[in-house]
């Protein structure tokens, strides 16, 4: 079990480490050399050159670095609001949990990444845009998860207790009942990184991401497709470097189900 966790981390710690220490390394993401434009990897410079004569390597952290910088900010915001959601209609029961079940299916019904592109179409390009578009279509997630454990949760006897002896409500919810489902949102969470890190590779291949010169996983695949057949490794690099990171992501939070023993109650 601790070979099979110690593989995720290893990859996460490869592509975390650089990417949060980033601006403090000697890295020119943005700096042009035309008398390299599609060079191979070299000696010199491990992963190439892309179209622009600029470092893959040096791109390839930067880009790492906005890929996850969004998802530290998406998943919290998702996850606060959709908990908080989830456990108010949870709790509160009847036409609320009714109303708040209808929304929540309503967004689940509507493709995810569908809205998100709309959204980040609507908002705009832009690192910001996309943390608010990736949020407002993550919460749905946890609230479906925060309203089943909460219904399921909310008639035991230590809860009955607590309102019985005239508890307030908020301070039940956060001692008794979010420590207990606490496990399978943290799970859904950890997956939900790779969710979010693959949405913003996806918007940024749009157009809709972070814009030039920044760098982006998505926006480096869009612009070494162009030029595939001559330089492969302007694709394969990014490309790869977010299969590894988001494998990586998966099996962790897979790892996180199995000792955690998340097993979610869907009502």
């Amino acid at each position: 079990m601790k070979a099979r966790l110690a593989i995720p981390l290893a990859l996460l710690a490869a592509a975390v480490l650089p990417a949060l220490f980033a601006t403090t390394l000697p890295l020119a993401p943005d700096r042009i050399d035309l008398t390299h434009v599609l060079s191979p990897p070299a000696a010199d410079a491990w992963l190439g050159h892309d179209d622009l004569g600029r470092s893959i390597a040096d791109r390839l952290v930067f880009g790492l670095r906005t890929s996850l910088a969004v998802a530290v900010l998406v998943i919290p915001l998702a996850a606060v609001t959709g908990t908080i959601v989830g456990m108010a209609a949870g709790w509160l029961g009847g036409a609320w949990d009714a109303v708040g079940a209808r929304v929540i299916d309503i967004f689940m019904a509507f493709p995810g990444t569908l809205l998100a592109i709309a959204l980040s179409g609507l908002l705009g390009p832009g690192i910001g845009n996309v943390v608010v578009a990736l949020a407002a279509v993550g919460w749905v997630g946890y609230a479906r998860l925060a309203r089943a454990q909460t219904l399921a949760l909310r008639g035991r006897e230590h809860i009955a207790a607590a309102r019985l002896l005239g508890v307030p409500v908020p301070l039940i919810l956060w001692r008794h009942v979010l420590p207990l489902i606490a496990a399978p949102l943290i799970v859904h969470a950890t997956l939900g990184v790779a969710a979010v890190i693959m949405a913003e590779a996806g918007l940024s291949f749009l157009g809709l991401g972070v814009q030039p010169p920044a760098a982006s996983l998505g926006a480096m695949i869009r612009d070494g497709a162009a030029y595939m057949l001559v330089a492969p490794h302007a694709v394969i690099v990014p490309g790869a470097a977010l299969f590894i990171v988001v494998l990586a992501v998966n099996l962790l939070g897979e790892q996180l189900n199995d000792r955690l023993g998340a097993r979610p109650t869907v009502r």
